[in-house]
């Protein structure tokens, strides 16, 4: 895989008439794990639901895999997990039955479960820490394991990149220590992460590049930092942003869960 899985280009974006996003530049290299990190309301994740198709640009260009993202049609390689939120939207399922809804995108309309679906869930919950819970309720899970769901459903898509917003946020230290040795995991098969971090915890030696965010600028972009120094970092433009932004379309995004119909 020689195109880089993410490349943003003085990307802006605007909520509301209210700019969000200003003129960010990201690359993001392969293999690499990237984590943002900056104050609430910074832009973390405003930045990856830009990148990943569920917000429209005000300016500037967003690229996945070599391709701008207008364009681009191969979401299997693309897995997200969003922000805290509880694995079933309330619907009744179990664990095994979240995950499977991960390779929605890899199947046909209507096709059979095929043995490497099969595989690829088994493989997920596996790297989770969950192949023991598969069949349990998701209802029955702590906040922790239902994040560790959602991130199998995502891996059992089996993606390229793997982009997941504060997924340790609320989460206890054993379960972050379960995430990070399920990213770790990930890592060694050479995937890609994004990560938006509120607590970088037992990741820290997992991270190969820090980005910070203040107040919709990049104020850092390098070798990790902790959380710690990351609070400290200044920011590096002091000018008023400027005025005039004209929205794009929107871009349609298979991980807008809302549109999307149940598999």
């Amino acid at each position: 895989m020689t195109d880089l899985p993410v490349v943003l280009d003085q990307v802006s974006v605007a909520i509301g008439g209210r700019p969000i996003l200003r003129d960010v530049d990201l690359t993001v290299h392969a293999g690499d794990m990237v984590t943002l990190l900056g104050p609430n309301g910074s832009g973390k994740s405003t930045l990856v639901r830009a990148l990943t198709g569920l917000l429209p640009l005000a300016r500037g260009s967003v690229r996945l895999f070599g391709t701008p993202i207008e364009d681009f049609s191969a979401w299997h390689r693309l897995g997200f997990v969003p922000q805290r939120s509880t694995a079933t939207g309330g619907v009744p399922a179990t664990v095994r039955e979240v995950v499977a809804s991960g390779r929605v995108g890899r199947r046909r309309l209507l096709r059979p479960t095929s043995a490497a679906d099969r595989r690829a869930i088994e493989s997920a919950l596996d790297v989770v820490g969950l192949s023991d819970r598969a069949s349990y309720g998701v209802s029955q899970l702590s906040g922790g394991q239902q994040q560790r769901v959602l991130i199998a459903r995502a891996l059992a898509g089996e993606p390229d990149l793997l982009v997941l917003d504060e997924p340790t946020a609320g989460v206890d230290l054993p379960n972050q220590q379960a995430l990070a040795d399920a990213l770790r995991r990930l890592k060694q098969r050479g995937a890609t992460i994004v990560l938006v971090a509120h607590e970088i915890g037992p990741m820290m030696p997992l991270i190969d590049r820090t980005v910070v965010m203040r107040d919709g600028w990049v104020a850092y972009d390098g070798p990790p930092l902790t959380q710690e120094v990351a609070s400290h970092t200044h920011h590096p433009h002091d000018h008023d942003l400027p005025g005039g932004h004209d929205h794009a379309p929107h871009v349609s995004s298979p991980f807008d869960w809302e549109r999307r119909s149940r598999p």
